[in-house]
């Protein structure tokens, strides 16, 4: 039985993506469940917002938000990301890009563009990574991904008809509602003296926001499968856009710990910068971006928790 927890608390992640995936495929391929996950999806779709809500309040509880501060690698990942952005809208630009290209490298851009993940912090507190930190860049990460959306989508895809001042306002709305609210509530309890008991036997409860966060895997795994299996392409040109996605994970995870390496903070900028919101990414390739752009952020979902697992395994082993 201590083997198996200690199996389960070392491989978390990975077994939460593979209940998600199974409870999927086995409604997928048994029609007798289908019209069951067809009512069950409203619901799911519901409960994740709810999930992250919990997962970021939790976290926030754990926040000396005196130490809530911009420090040097900060602007050097909003640098590398800003690069990249910079990189691949040129590349779509200058370059003659035929349909089925333009919706690789949109699906890679979905991917680049869009900010941190809040979840990220949970990951570096899990790794032993500084927390307020890892806090302040979410919050920097997302006001970049609002300036940056407005100028760039309308360069790719002209007939969006984005205005700056509408996609800017919808993107601090949703940042508001997903990272303002959950921290506003963690500080009230922080700050009453009636919530003290509370507060502190939240904190005490052994990665709570972690195994939240896997709860709620389970459900983006099912989502992810879902939009894949759904999409109207060949089975080899969704095949390319996930290895595309594998290598860009990859890429942003080692350019993350390389710029980590000359401030000693090398778990910090490597979640930063590798580790996406991507229910967000898949949100702004719906919104603006070609639809079949979604199954790059979808299947990124995927690479970034397995990284996340391995990185978190090679921490319990070395600490042991």
């Amino acid at each position: 039985m201590t083997q198996l927890l200690h199996f389960i608390k070392s491989w978390t992640l990975p077994i939460s993506m593979s209940i998600g995936a199974i409870a999927y495929l086995v409604s997928y391929y048994i029609p007798a469940l289908e019209e069951l996950s067809q009512n069950l999806a409203p619901i799911f779709s519901s409960i994740l917002p709810l999930f992250m809500f919990l997962i970021l309040y939790v976290t926030f509880c754990k926040v000396d938000f005196k130490k809530l501060t911009t420090v040097p690698w900060h602007w050097w990942t909003a640098l590398v990301q800003c690069l990249l952005v910079s990189a691949i809208v040129g590349t779509i630009l200058f370059f003659s890009i035929s349909p089925k290209e333009l919706i690789l490298l949109e699906s890679v851009l979905a991917c680049v563009i869009s900010p941190c993940a809040a979840a990220a912090a949970v990951v570096t507190l899990k790794l032993g990574g500084n927390l307020e930190q890892m806090t302040t860049y979410t919050f920097l990460s997302n006001l970049l991904c609002a300036m940056l959306i407005p100028i760039c989508f309308p360069l790719i895809e002209p007939t969006s008809h984005l205005t700056f001042w509408g996609a800017f306002t919808l993107i601090i709305q949703k940042v508001c509602l997903v990272l303002v609210a959950p921290m506003l509530l963690a500080l009230l309890t922080k700050s009453l003296p009636q919530l003290h008991r509370f507060h502190q036997w939240l904190i005490h409860i052994p990665d709570l926001s972690f195994y939240l966060w896997g709860c709620s895997l389970m459900i983006v795994t099912g989502t992810t499968l879902k939009n894949i299996f759904h999409a109207a392409s060949s089975i080899s040109y969704l095949l390319l856009i996930a290895f595309l996605g594998l290598l860009l994970c990859i890429l942003q995870y080692a350019i993350g710990r390389r710029i980590g390496r000359y401030f000693g903070t090398s778990i910090e900028t490597g979640q930063a910068l590798g580790q996406k919101n991507t229910a967000f990414a898949i949100w702004i390739a719906t919104t603006y971006l070609h639809p079949l752009s979604t199954v790059g952020p979808g299947c990124y979902i995927l690479w970034q928790n397995i990284i996340n697992s391995i990185e978190i395994w090679k921490k319990g082993k070395y600490s042991a």
